[in-house]
């Protein structure tokens, strides 16, 4: 079997309509929201990071669970900050033999962010949500206040 070419970032982005995300960083675009009674009970989006050092998901949280789902490119690495202390730096990819893996489940509370592995050049991902994403459910992460109450993780809370 032939290998598929891959388009450059920018070809990706205009491919699947990303748009820069403001706060946060990277591009997205929303492909599904589901309303039932003035209430959003479910939202989709695609997000990709670029290989760019500057290309990062900024460290926030969510007060509602989050599944990132892998798609294409190259791995991304989430730092996740959890609220009991706990660090985990699961990696999303395509190399499931070494520990890759397809899908994330991040809880509500925990602090997340992520970038593409050092090397890479893009990587596209879903994020998934029920009941749906709505503005008041983000918090952006003051630096600082991450690297006070997890020491061993100011590399990733820094970069």
């Amino acid at each position: 079997m032939n290998a598929v070419p891959r388009p450059r970032f920018e070809q990706l982005c205009q491919i699947l309509g990303l748009q820069p995300l403001p706060v946060e960083g990277g591009h997205f675009a929303e492909v599904w929201r589901s309303e039932a009674d003035g209430h959003v009970v479910g939202t989709s989006i695609v997000f990709a990071l670029s290989g760019d050092p500057d290309s990062f998901s900024a460290m926030h949280r969510l007060t509602l669970d989050e599944i990132w789902h892998f798609h294409l490119g190259d791995p991304i690495e989430l730092l996740l900050l959890h609220p009991d202390g706990r660090v985990d730096r699961p990696r999303l990819g395509p190399d499931l033999l070494n520990g890759d893996r397809g899908q994330v489940v991040v809880p509500a509370g925990t602090w997340m962010g992520g970038a593409v592995v050092p090397g890479g050049s893009w990587g596209l991902v879903g994020c998934t949500m029920a009941p749906g994403f709505v503005g008041d459910c983000f918090e952006s992460g003051v630096r600082e206040e991450l690297v006070a109450g997890w020491t061993t993780a100011t590399d990733g809370i820094t970069r």
